[in-house]
């Protein structure tokens, strides 16, 4: 399938990320969130990123207004009837996506690809919402979506190996490393991370070190580039605390149960840099 428009819906940290690849990859884009508001700050941000890219020498100034004329925003869904291509990455909450794949099936073509980003949630279940469950598929994409070079692609139990194929080969443009991965809840990576950050919300919470002290034995002892409370941080507490909830729910194991340290801190509304507050004050 010749696919060289591509829709975003949810145009946050990880939305955003992926419209700027995809237009930098040559590709059309309709871009899409919730109110103009929030297509207004993705859209600043958008330009704000390319501009430092050009400061830096890494494209043109004419490159950058190539990208940029390349997006297209709305806040109808009826918009995106004629996107062959559609890649989900609003809310990690399972109704919302349900909702949101079961609206986009009445609206586009049989052919159109609904793919999601979601971090843990099954995508064999988002695709039994539609009548279109072997063109429905996983795009996983990491933070930052510009600098992070894997994509996990998720198969549903129900996607064909046309819808497959198309997915790898468009991962292929992005210049990312696909790599392929049975749905099961968290998938690879998340299901290696999330349990390590909740094991050190954990050593906090139960006296073991403090944040920052643990953050700094992770960096030295393990080389690790960010430690688990700055990565949370980065990442968003809500979203961590989201996909513990699947991966427990999943697996019916009580090594996902996420450390109530974690559930306050969201609870609060300190959910990382996103807020200005997660377990460190970005303020």
């Amino acid at each position: 399938m010749g696919i060289n428009k591509i829709g975003v819906i949810g145009v946050g940290q990880m939305g955003g990320g992926i419209v700027q690849i995809a237009a930098s990859a040559g590709y059309e884009i309709l871009a899409c969130d919730q109110d103009e508001a929030h297509n207004q700050k993705a859209q600043a941000k958008l330009e704000k990123s390319l501009s430092k890219l050009v400061e830096k020498g890494k494209i043109e100034a004419a490159q950058k207004d190539e990208v940029l004329a390349k997006v297209k925003w709305t806040t109808q869904l009826q918009d995106f009837a004629d996107c062959p291509l559609i890649i989900e990455a609003i809310t990690e909450d399972v109704p919302a996506k349900v909702a949101l794949f079961k609206e986009l099936d009445q609206i586009c073509s049989a052919d159109t690809i609904l793919a999601t980003n979601t971090s843990s949630i099954s995508v064999t279940r988002l695709a039994g919402a539609t009548q279109r469950a072997n063109k429905v598929i996983g795009m996983h994409f990491f933070n930052p979506v510009p600098v992070m070079k894997l994509l996990e692609v998720i198969r549903a139990l129900q996607t064909d190996d046309e819808t497959y194929q198309t997915i790898l080969e468009i991962g292929e443009k992005l210049n990312k490393k696909a790599v392929t991965v049975q749905d099961s809840a968290a998938f690879v990576v998340n299901r290696l991370l999330i349990p390590f950050l909740n094991e050190a919300f954990y050593a906090v919470y139960e006296g073991v070190s403090t944040g920052p002290d643990i953050d700094i034995a992770v960096k030295a002892g393990l080389n690790h580039p960010m430690g688990p409370f700055e990565l949370a941080d980065f990442v968003g507490l809500d979203t961590l605390l989201a996909a513990l909830e699947v991966m427990q729910n999943e697996f019916g194991d009580s090594k996902y149960r996420p450390c109530p340290l974690l559930r306050k801190h969201v609870e609060s509304g300190w959910l990382g840099r996103k807020t200005g507050r997660g377990f460190y004050n970005y303020s």
